[in-house]
């Protein structure tokens, strides 16, 4: 059972919303088993341009599904990002369906997929087509976003100077760029 959270940035989430919100993302439910309590982060953002964005989040014990969709009207961000996310709990249940029976795991919270759900998601194969070494070399970030720029990446790995730690600097889609670092102990 899904539990919502629905976050409203220059909108007041009316009843109505809230419902709707619910109802399409309550469709999602059929993919979890009944004992599965899971939080569904729903964030809506309405911009001046007039174009509405829904991000949607849910934390699970082996994935977090997340997906975000923009659009003129805020019913169908609702549904895009409904779609977005029944295609990544479609893909991820076939691979881990077939994991699953390889190492007999027995205990992952999603319903195993009907026939005719397997058979309309695409096999996918995840190869790994190119393998890299990197030296991790200490510099700080705003270097580390130089060489990036530089390289024509967008993203770089990189050992923190002050840290001694890992850490990865990204290109954003909106153009400025994000840091995530490790929490080695």
């Amino acid at each position: 059972m899904l539990n919502y959270n629905v976050r409203g940035e220059n909108i007041e989430v009316t009843a109505a919303i809230r419902s709707y919100v619910e109802k399409r993302l309550g469709k999602l439910e059929k993919y979890f088993t009944n004992t599965a309590e899971s939080n569904a982060h729903v964030n809506l953002k309405v911009y001046s341009d007039k174009t509405a964005k829904v991000e949607v989040t849910i934390p699970l014990p082996y994935l977090t599904l997340r997906a975000e969709e923009t659009s003129p009207d805020l019913y169908a961000s609702v549904d895009l990002v409904t779609d977005k996310l029944e295609r990544q709990i479609r893909k991820f249940k076939t691979k881990i369906n077939r994991k699953s029976r390889e190492k007999g795991i027995r205990d992952f919270n999603l319903t195993a997929p009907t026939t005719e759900e397997a058979n309309d998601s695409k096999e996918e194969k995840l190869d790994v087509v190119r393998t890299k070494q990197v030296s991790l070399k200490p510099m700080d970030s705003e270097e580390a976003i130089l060489q990036m720029d530089m390289l024509g990446h967008n993203f770089f790995i990189f050992e923190d100077a002050e840290t001694n730690g890992t850490s990865i600097v990204y290109k954003r889609r909106d153009g400025r760029y994000g840091l995530i670092e490790t929490d080695e102990q």
